[in-house]
This record gives structure tokens, sequence and C-alpha cells, in this order.
């Protein structure tokens, strides 16, 4: 099983008002104009769900299987080539600043590790981002 944790980045506004947001993909129309089209392409989203094709990997869908308002958001596959879980984790650190942290698990063979880890890495940190 291969782990991948982001850097802790801080959020100036409330933890309820992050969690509001990242718990609604519909959200991500905002951003999708600022997402690279040369890392992620035909990126197509619901409040639920989000699918997009990632070059050598292909088509990547990813689905909220969990909401711990205002602490967590939990995603899993969705039409995914591998078994993953992905986790927003949101820590309130004052009145109006919120911790985010992102947290990726993929049951990925011990041989395809090595050539997954960079890519994986670059998506939990643009993910964070």
């Amino acid at each position: 099983m291969l782990k991948i944790e982001s850097d802790i980045k801080t959020i100036a506004a409330k933890q309820t008002v992050v969690f509001a947001v990242l718990s609604d993909l519909r959200n991500l129309e905002k951003l999708k104009s600022k997402i690279p089209d040369d890392k992620i392409k035909d990126l197509e989203f619901d409040a639920d769900a989000l699918k997009f094709k990632v070059d050598m990997v292909g088509q990547v869908g990813m689905r909220i299987i969990e909401r711990d308002a205002p602490k967590t958001i939990k995603f899993g596959p969705d039409g995914a080539p591998v078994e993953f879980n992905v986790w927003i984790q949101l820590v309130d650190k004052s009145e109006y600043e919120t911790a985010l942290k992102v947290t990726l698990k993929a049951d990925i063979p011990m041989m395809m590790q090595m050539m997954a880890k960079g890519p994986l890495e670059k998506f939990v940190a643009m993910l964070t981002d």
C-alpha cells in the first residue's frame, strides 16, 4: 500500500466554510481554468464525483464516500484502475484559519510504486494547493 501525505496548508477562512466549499465538487467550476491542461484533461464533475484523464494513467474517477462535517472528506475510486482513498482533513487553527492536509493511500503493486509515486505526489500537492 502506497501512502502519500501532503504538507499542511493554512487557509484564511473558517473551518465550516472551507468544508462547505470542498465537500461540494461543483465548486471546482471556479478553479477549472487554473488547472493546467498538461496535468489533467477532460475534467468532469458533479456535487459528489469527478473524472479526469492523466497522462500515462488514463481515466481516473473519484467519488465522495464520506463527509464528517466539518473535519473530513473521504474519496474513493469511481471507475479508477486501482483501489485508493483520498482524505482531506481540516483542523480549526483559529477563528478565521483552517489547516488542511491531504492523504492518499493506493493499492499499487510494489513494482509499479516507483513509477507511480512521483506523479501521485504531484497530484496530492496540486490538490492541496
